[in-house]
């Protein structure tokens, strides 16, 4: 599913301020498995997060998704990559707060080839798969952080991707709604997409399959 060969990063290439983020990366994860990311602010986890959504690039080195040599791929080969295999749970939610759940969660099938009349029936789909469906016409406004998240997850999987990748999607949430984010995450994992947490929280990395450390730009511990 994903293999990182000696990734790195670098911004404000060959200025006196450059800086390297992340350095000579190798990092395998099978289709199918939950994986957390750890470690401290500023150790890379936004960086590697962001070249795996396939929202930067990285400066050298090999990212190979799905059979895909992401560094091989034109723009609207991975416009069409994030839409359609990648799905993405933020910790702040970024939905449109004066809109109701099914509109929010169908804002990614107008991005692909998915028919006017189709629409709803993916999205309620998805609504289902995280029972939110009940909510469906309400305005995001009204909901609870948990429900707003659980309509972000919808959202992310409205496509049926092949990967998720949640950055801190426990940390606007307390203990308990963190704890069934969790469960939801897992169920969907279970249906068989592959699940990448970036997280500070000791209990959510307990949920997942195994822990990846990452400190100063480099993974120091993986499975």
């Amino acid at each position: 599913m994903i293999d990182l060969v000696q990734l790195t990063k670098k911004y404000n290439l060959g200025k006196p301020n450059e800086l390297r983020v992340l350095n000579n990366i190798d990092m395998k994860i099978n289709a199918g498995e939950m994986v957390a990311v750890m470690g401290r602010s500023g150790a890379g986890k936004s960086t590697l997060l962001h070249i795996l959504a396939c929202l930067d690039v990285a400066t050298k080195g090999k990212y190979v998704f799905n059979g895909n040599d992401i560094s091989k791929l034109n723009d609207r080969k991975l416009s069409k990559i994030r839409n359609k295999e990648i799905g993405i749970l933020l910790q702040d939610f970024a939905l449109i707060q004066s809109e109701s759940a099914i509109w929010n969660v169908t804002i990614p099938l107008y991005f692909d080839n998915t028919k006017i009349r189709h629409m709803k029936e993916k999205a309620m789909s998805a609504l289902e798969k995280v029972d939110m469906e009940s909510f469906y016409k309400q305005s995001v406004s009204t909901l609870s952080g948990g429900q707003k998240q659980r309509v972000a997850l919808a959202r992310a999987i409205v496509n049926e991707p092949k990967l998720i990748l949640a950055d801190e999607p426990t940390g606007a949430l307390d203990t308990t709604t963190a704890e069934d984010m969790i469960l939801q995450l897992r169920k969907i994992n279970k249906a068989g997409t592959t699940v990448i947490i970036v997280t500070h929280d000791d209990k959510v990395a307990g949920a997942c399959d195994y822990i990846i450390s990452i400190e100063d730009g480099k993974i120091i511990n993986n499975r």
